[in-house]
This record gives structure tokens, sequence and C-alpha cells, in this order.
């Protein structure tokens, strides 16, 4: 964009405030090991679109990558851009590519869209290796003729190759992405950098739409001082068009720019602060890649299961420290503490060095403290003291959830009383308490004669609307349990309470099988120290019975012999001689032969 037209120029100087509008560059991953990164890529542009007499532009252009033999390729990431809405599906080297993910911004002067596109293509780069890459099916042309109005027609491609080899040091490299522009000037935080030695450090650009001609107040800074690669990439005109990697100045429209910083940055660094001005020229940042010499180790934990038995108040953990996103060996004694809430339950430490890459696997058992709830998190976390200095400082943790493994909590029950039926004999339903017993619906619940039986799932009592019990008191056990095998054992008793007796005053002593004596139902071997007796109606004592005697069939007990009652109406005295009943039950009988 060399000179604009002076009604342009008008609207740039009223809008020259306003930023336009993208997204925020921000960290996309994160490599450590022997590694670097290279650019390789192109523009679609014929000439700088200042330049241009009329718009034109290509739809495919090719680059060549060269990396020594040694040079391994780790990743590959492809990006491209251009003016307009978008072109999200191209070929390279013939391969269908669609983005994975893509960018927009609009130029805040103009209001017009540009855009960017990402795609991982490792596989094919490292199936291809060195040679030449041809990017096609880029189509912009339908946006050049308006575009070329404010002379930010534009398109191009480029691949960031990330190799490993051996005789690198141990480095960090950082990717990140975004879409940025300016005028007038955008700052940008590189954070997760961790700068151990700054020997080789280095930042490079993908970045789209500079001009070779256009060196109006453009800088571009890392921590305040300004970058520049003379005569490639001077300090006035840091996006000009051009290519580190080749040396290439006509590049247009596009600039694939790596800068040295060993001086711009310190030991210790944890972020880096990407200031970039201009005036005039419209500038897009669309990848940043930082590399930094750092050797460290990076332990990072993970829970893989546990173990725990019911009611036991411990749990047994399996777990592995990692020292796989590292760049130097982590060594042993590497301390790992193990916490519910931020209360520290439990400590161990690694047993051996941890390579690069590597691990190491432990189990520890954990005694629970006794208010642990039934599920709870509990967080593991390597160096937990803080005595190793890692690449990545808050990745220490993992949280896993735990359940407890213990007996079922129940309610506790009421004794069930029934009517003695003699000798405490008596019939129960407890059938309810299968559901009163447990707010828990899910829990299995069984009933037991005794404690062993409930303890060992034997002889269980099926009938419990109708059940005998013998002799009372009688414990009932209950045994609850859960899905894990967990289970209570709780009871309740079945009392019997001597009831009301029901008198039956109708004789009928004829030997008929109906009515042959003074039937008393619930009164034998209830009230065992009963007394009856039984008058004429003048008041005269004519039988007198217990529990040891029959019932009475009509007839008087005279000296050593009896005799038969003659038909009618009698007098009875029960005398229950019960604490519960202190009072004697009266009432007439009648006899009939």
């Amino acid at each position: 964009m060399l000179k604009k037209p002076y009604l342009l120029f008008l609207i740039f100087i009223f809008l020259s405030g306003q930023n336009s509008f993208g997204q925020d560059i921000s960290l996309f991953s994160q490599i450590n090991g022997r590694y670097d990164f290279t650019f390789v890529g192109n523009t679609l542009n014929t000439n700088e679109n200042s330049f241009m007499a009329t718009p034109t532009i290509l739809t495919s252009s090719s680059a060549d990558l060269n990396l020594a033999p040694d040079d391994v390729i780790e990743r590959a990431y492809l990006y491209w851009a251009g003016c307009g809405t978008g072109d999200f599906d191209v070929m390279l080297n013939g391969t269908p590519i669609t983005a994975e993910r893509t960018f927009s911004i609009v130029q805040a002067s103009s209001g017009w869209p540009h855009f960017s596109a990402f795609a991982d293509i490792t596989a094919q780069v490292q199936a291809t290796g060195n040679g030449t890459y041809t990017l096609s099916d880029l189509d912009v042309t339908s946006f050049i003729g308006q575009y070329f109005q404010n002379r930010t027609n534009f398109a191009g491609w480029a691949i960031l190759v990330v190799y490993e080899n051996s005789s690198l040091p141990l480095n960090q490299l950082n990717i990140y992405d975004g879409l940025q522009a300016v005028p007038s000037s955008i700052d940008i935080t590189l954070d997760s950098l961790n700068v151990i030695d700054d020997v080789g450090a280095k930042i490079g650009f993908i970045a789209w739409e500079g001009d070779v001609g256009i060196a109006n107040g453009e800088t571009l800074e890392i921590n305040g001082s300004t970058l520049s690669n003379p005569p490639l990439n001077p300090s006035n005109n840091a996006f000009n068009s051009t290519n580190s990697v080749t040396g290439s100045s006509v590049l247009y429209n596009m600039d694939l720019d790596i800068y040295n910083i060993q001086d711009n940055i310190d030991v210790g660094d944890s972020e880096a602060q990407i200031s970039l001005s201009s005036n005039q020229d419209y500038v897009m940042i669309n990848a940043i890649i930082t590399k930094l010499n750092s050797q460290l180790p990076d332990a990072t934990i993970e829970i893989d299961n546990y173990y725990t038995s019911c009611n036991e108040g411990a749990v047994t953990v399996d777990y592995t420290v990692y020292n796989v996103n590292s760049t130097e060996v982590l060594f042993a004694n590497t301390s790992i503490g193990f916490f519910i809430d931020s209360d520290l339950i439990g400590t161990s430490a690694t047993v051996n060095d941890i390579a690069i890459g590597d691990s190491e696997s432990g189990t520890i058992t954990l005694t629970l403290p006794t208010d642990t709830p039934e599920t709870f998190t509990l967080t593991a976390m390597v160096d937990y003291d803080f005595q190793v200095t890692e690449l990545v400082e808050y990745n220490n943790t993992f949280e896993f959830e735990v359940t407890q493994w213990l007996s079922p909590e129940f309610n506790d029950l009421e004794d069930l009383v029934s009517c003695n039926l003699g000798l405490t004999r008596g019939i129960f339903d407890f059938s309810e308490y299968e559901f009163i017993v447990t707010d828990n619906l899910d829990l299995d619940v069984s009933f037991y004669e005794t404690y062993d039986d409930a303890e060992n799932e034997l002889n269980e009592i099926f009938n419990t609307s109708n059940y005998e019990a013998v002799t009372t008191p009688e414990e009932i056990f209950i045994r609850l349990e859960n899905d894990l095998g967990c289970y209570s054992i709780t009871s309740f008793n079945l009392l019997t309470e001597n009831c009301p007796p029901t008198i039956y005053n109708a004789v009928s002593a004829n030997n008929d099988g109906m009515n042959d004596d003074f039937f008393i139902d619930g009164l034998r071997d209830i009230f065992v120290n009963f007394k009856l007796e039984i008058y004429n109606r003048w008041g005269k004592l004519l039988w007198v019975g217990d529990n040891s005697k029959p019932n009475w069939t009509g007839y008087v007990e005279e000296g050593i012999g009896s005799k038969q009652a003659p038909e009618g109406t009698y007098f009875y005295i029960l005398y229950l001689n019960d604490p519960d009943y202190p009072d004697a039950l009266t009432g007439y009988l009648y006899l009939k032969h």
C-alpha cells in the first residue's frame, strides 16, 4: 500500500486511532526438547500491491523445504491468508486441505475483512520431507478488484516446520497464533515462557500484507527493545515482504521473519511483551514462535486407580509421575503429596531419576481423616514442597474423585409388640421395615433370626408379613448391603403383651363339640396365674379353676365327687392376677344341657 488516494488517506486519518477487530494472539502449543523451527512459504501476489498497475493475483505458488540430513520433522502447521471473507479449502502438492481453525479480521479504516486459516499437516510433511511444496486452489480473485482500491489485495501461505536434531541444545518452543493488526499499534503478551539461558534465543513471525515501500513509523519491539535485522529488516520497516530463512525480499505482502533475541530477554523471564507500531502500513500478525534454551524437568502426576475395603478408613492409590514435556531429567526423591481439600494426608517421593519423556509408577496407602465424607476429591501433587525448578510450575496437580466403601446408614427401628398367644408366642408383620430401615431404596435388605445368619446370609426370613415368634422377646436382625458389597446389620425386638381375654358366656355341655365348656379365649398359658370362680344364682361357689385345670363343663365339685349342674344362669369371677389388669372380670354365663 504505497500512497493511498487522497479520500482514503482522509478516512485513514479519521480512523487511525481505531483498532482492527480480530483474534488476540495466544499460546497454541508448547514443545520441549532438542527442537528448532523454520518456515516454508510463498506469496500469491505477482508484485507488491502498492506497485501494481492493475490488480493481479495467482491461485498457486511453490517453495522448497531444505532441512539438514539429521533434522527430523516433528510438526508441520500450514497457515494461509488473503483478502476477503475466506477460502478454507486448498490443495498442498495435490492433497486437499481443509481449515481446522480459521481467523478473521476487519480493517477499521475500510470495514473490509481479511482472513487466515490453519491446518495440521504434520503427517504429509513427514512423508514428503525435503522438496518442493506447492499450494494451490487458494482463490481470492473475486475480491481483488475491491481490495485493490486501498492496496490491501493479497494472498499467501506458510508452513511452520518444527524439527528435532540430537545435536541441538534442549529448547522450549512456544507457538502463539491469532490475528491482530496495525495501524496504529498492538501489544501482545507472550506468556508461559521459562528462560533458563538466553543463548540462541530467537523469535519468528508469520505476518501478512506488509509493504516494503511503507516505512512510516513501523517498529517491532520486544520488552521495549526494537528488533531489526538489517539490511533485510530495518528497524523502521520490520514487515517488508521478506523471508529470513531464504534471505528473500520479494515475498510480496507477507513476511516470514526470524529475529535473534538473545540480548532482548533475561534469564528468569516468564513472559515477553511484543509491541508493533505503524502509522500507515496495514500489517497482520498471524503466528509468533519463540525458541528458548530451557533445560528443565517438567513433573506431572496422574492417579491411575484406587482400592479400598469396607469401613477400612484408608485408600490405596496407584499413581504415575511423568517427565514428558521436559528438557531435563527429573531427579529421584522428588516429593509427592496427597491432599483432601488443603489438608496433606500422605506423602511419597519418586524412587529413580525419570528421563525425558519417561515416567515412574508408584503405590501408596493413605489413612483417611475420620471426618472424610463418603465421596471426596483426592488431589495428588508432585513437587508439593516446591524444591524442583520446572519448565511449567502450574501443572503439578491431579484431582481424582474417590468413593469410600462405607457400610450403609440405617434408621433406628421400634420394637414390635403383638398379643401373647400363649407362652409368649406371637404373630408379627414387619414387612414395612424393609422400607423404613433405610432412606436408600437401592440397598438390598434382608431379615434373619440370628446375628451369625445375617453375617453369613443364611436362613433368610421371607415370611415377614406373618412371622410366628415361638417365644418372645425375639431379636430380628436386618442386613443392609450396597452394590459395593459393604453391609450393615441392625436389629429390633419382637415383644408380646397380654391382651384382654375374650369370654364366651354360653356352655352347652352335651358333648356335641360345640360350646361344650366355658371357653375364654386368650387366657390359658397367657395369664398363667389366673383364678376362675363359678357361682350359682344364690351365690354359692360351685367351681374353682386355674391354668392347671380343664375348662368348666357344667359340673359342680362337691367333696370327692361331682355332679352335673342344672341348666340356668350362673355367675363368674375371673382374677387375672396380672399387674396390667388389677380388677377382676365378672359376668354371667348360661348353662344348657
